[in-house]
């Protein structure tokens, strides 16, 4: 009996030791891929042959005295071809980094088995005969007896021994402890409500208290004592209740804090993997690509990671294939024969933001245009009337691929809308894009730092309360009517030096007898996604707290717009909305009635190129354009303006001066060279009104300056029909 009882302690042990190796193996594993990569991109490094080595040496020894032998023996080829690196100081092929890696690979399948506890297989992995190649080039692969009378004890090197102190806690319980924290955050506020309801309570018995002045003098006194009592008991509940509220809220804030503490990893985790994906999709593909990140030390909440690991996958594919140009196109386009891919995250408005950005060949709007027609997924004519942001925004339909051919990294047509919803509906996030062709493209990403709680801010408006995520808030104004102007039918207001339209929220959502208001203050709320702002007008700014967010249960209709809801301190139920759904609500809204003035005025049609960097005044100047009937182009800089106006002669362009890679200065100067735009009208809007500015702007042939600061419509309108009608 003693013995069967030592047996199964024993069995017992192996089995939790092995769990535990299977976890400390894995981050061995991680060590040497991560600094194998290094050793490709940057040579022969001692240090770094000396570190893969004493991980390839851990995982080895541990795994011998488990009796795990595939896992030893692929560990012990491993360390074998770093200690001959190490003696001979010699750099590793690619063809030998993809051989360590694949050993890798295959350390980490076994170790899967060894963490669900099953039995490793017999025989010895393939892997284990091309590692002997590489060490031996002239000896064929052979038949390996694995030693058994001798068992190696690995000592673990200095800065392996001292260990942090951890336990292990499964998922599911640390997600319910984190759960918990966020009911705890909300009923802080509602014991918050409870202390505000007292002291309204003492108003009311120190009013009762001076009222009792005028009772009748036999009851007088009876009948003060005793509201005099019920104020001093009023008063030293409200002092304990304000007491306890307190010393909670910093209770509770050190829990919140400490709790996501918990469930919090340095993105570095993606990042690390990434790297080693874009290197092996590179070598795929055929092409030469440098990958760099910052920002890893950015954390965030474990089931974002985990979510944004996928999301990422599918882009960095996509940027492979579709972005980055073989070595030789590279060339010959003027660019240099190796791409990068750029891959950053830092935190941002309550938020972290990820830019996911490469040098390749960019997104071609015109493959965009043929595949929605190939598809059927718009009329010819619908497509001619989408702006360049409704173009991109057809990636992330289902099916779109504007791959000429399937291959095994990308081209099927899916990836992207999963994406889209992913960062959207599950992570409650926004995702913009940007792209030249020929240039690169830069994908934007903004999410919550974690899932338990957001910092949301609550707004009134048209009798219901609503709440924003603060990342999505880019600020909040206070305006006079003054400062709204009027611009194609709309509202907007001028925020320094962009033009940004404005909506009544209330009318946005449909509430119950909105309408646009006559206001004499207007509380506005800028939202941004990406590049794309809008200003929504609310009635009241209520408050900015940490909610818990509820999605919206199945059962019922979802509108876009509506991305969860939340409980307030009274047990009111408050929408919690998506910045992104209601830009492009706003969007819409803009466009809808440009088409109806546009189609009312029966105006010559006439096509306008309008060139800014601000998407917001772009939009703003094409609303004004196409609600007196013209037709507009749009351009964020001088570069792209030249691409266009080298495909087509437009009846007038207007541009900005301030923009990246080409200003408006130099686009006019180069326009009037062009014999086709020689005696085209150019007129710049700008915020820069000094005289020098004005008259620089003459000598390059513009054909009228326009200063932002005083911008009308009417006097861009005149303008525009004084030199082409």
């Amino acid at each position: 009996m003693l013995e069967k009882a030592v047996n199964k302690v024993v069995s017992l042990n192996i089995k939790l030791l092995s769990v535990k190796f299977a976890e400390e193996a894995a981050k061995h594993c991680n060590l040497i891929e991560k600094d194998l990569l290094v050793l490709e991109a940057e040579g022969f490094s001692k240090e770094t042959i000396d570190a893969v080595f004493r991980a390839a040496h851990t995982i080895k020894g541990a795994a011998r005295m488990l009796k795990l032998t595939a896992i030893s023996e692929v560990a012990h080829r491993m360390e074998d071809v770093f200690e001959e690196l190490r003696e001979k100081e010699s750099s590793l092929s690619k063809e030998m980094i993809d051989i360590l890696l694949q050993g890798i690979d295959t350390i980490r399948a076994l170790l899967a088995l060894v963490a669900a506890g099953e039995s490793l297989p017999e025989a010895l992995p393939a892997i284990c005969a091309q590692l002997e190649e590489v060490l031996c080039k002239n000896v064929k692969a052979k038949q390996y007896i694995v030693p058994t009378s001798k068992v190696e004890v690995c000592a673990p090197k200095s800065e392996e021994a001292v260990q942090p102190d951890f336990v292990q806690i499964r998922a599911e319980r640390l997600d319910e402890l984190i759960g918990l924290m966020g009911e705890l955050i909300s009923y802080q506020y509602r014991k918050q409500q409870q202390v505000h309801s007292v002291r309204d309570i003492m108003h009311l018995a120190e009013g009762a208290l001076e009222l009792s002045y005028s009772i009748a003098p036999d009851k007088e006194a009876a009948l003060q004592t005793r509201l005099a009592d019920m104020h001093s008991q009023l008063k030293k509940l409200q002092d304990l209740l304000r007491n306890d509220a307190a010393r909670e809220s910093q209770i509770t804030k050190d829990l919140q804090q400490q709790s996501l503490k918990v469930r919090m990893l340095p993105i570095t985790t993606i990042f690390d993997s990434i790297n080693r994906v874009v290197r092996d999709f590179a070598r795929t593909a055929g092409k030469e690509i440098e990958f760099e990140m910052t920002g890893g030390e950015t954390e965030l909440d474990r089931k974002i990671i985990d979510e944004l690991r996928v999301c990422l996958l599918h882009m960095i594919r996509n940027a492979v294939d579709h972005g980055i140009e073989l070595s030789k196109e590279r060339i010959a386009a003027g660019k240099p024969p190796r791409g990068i891919i750029r891959l950053a995250a830092f935190y941002d408005a309550g938020g972290v933001t990820l830019m996911l950005e490469d040098d390749g060949a960019g997104i071609s709007l015109d493959d965009i245009k043929s595949t929605a027609l190939k598809k059927r997924f718009y009329s010819q004519e619908t497509i001619n009337k989408l702006t360049e942001r409704e173009l991109l925004d057809l990636i992330f339909l289902p099916g779109f691929s504007t791959s000429p051919i399937i291959t095994d990294i990308s081209g099927r047509g899916v990836g992207m809308n999963v994406v889209k919803e992913t960062i959207a509906e599950k992570l409650k996030g926004s995702l913009a894009i940007k792209t030249r062709q020929g240039k690169g493209t830069a994908f934007t990403i903004k999410v919550p730092i974690t899932l338990a709680l957001s910092r949301m801010l609550t707004v009134a408006a048209g009798n219901e309360t609503f709440a924003f995520p603060a990342y999505a808030v880019q600020e909040v104004l206070k305006a006079g009517p003054d400062q709204v102007i009027d611009v194609a039918h709309k509202r907007a207001v001028r925020v320094r030096e962009q033009i940004i339209p404005l909506e009544e929220l209330a009318v946005i959502l449909g509430c119950p007898h909105a309408a646009e208001q006559s206001r004499q203050e207007f509380f506005i709320i800028v939202l941004a996604a990406g590049a794309e702002k809008c200003g929504l007008v609310v009635d009241a700014v209520l408050s900015e707290m940490d909610m818990v967010i509820k999605p919206v249960p199945s059962v019922l209709k979802q509108p876009k717009v509506i991305s969860g809801f939340t409980v307030g301190s009274n047990d009111e139920i408050i929408s919690v909305l998506g910045a992104q759904a209601l830009i492009k609500k706003t969007r819409e809204n803009r466009q809808g009635m440009a088409s109806i003035v546009k189609a009312a005025t029966g105006t010559e049609e006439k096509t306008i190129l309008v060139v800014d960097d601000s998407v917001n005044t772009r939009d703003i100047v094409k609303s004004i354009l196409e609600s007196y009937g013209y037709t507009v182009d749009l351009a964020e800089d001088g570069l792209a303006a030249i691409e266009k106006t080298g495909k087509k002669v437009y009846d007038a362009v207007i541009t900005d001066i301030e923009m990246p890679c080409l200003d408006g200065f130099s686009l006019t100067s180069h326009l009037r060279q062009d014999e086709r735009y020689r005696q085209i009208p150019i007129i710049i809007v700008t915020s820069r009104e000094k005289a020098e500015d004005k008259r620089r702007g003459i000598l390059v042939g513009a054909s009228a300056y326009i200063v932002k600061g005083a911008f009308d419509q009417n006097n861009l309108i005149e303008t525009l029909q004084n030199v082409i009608g």
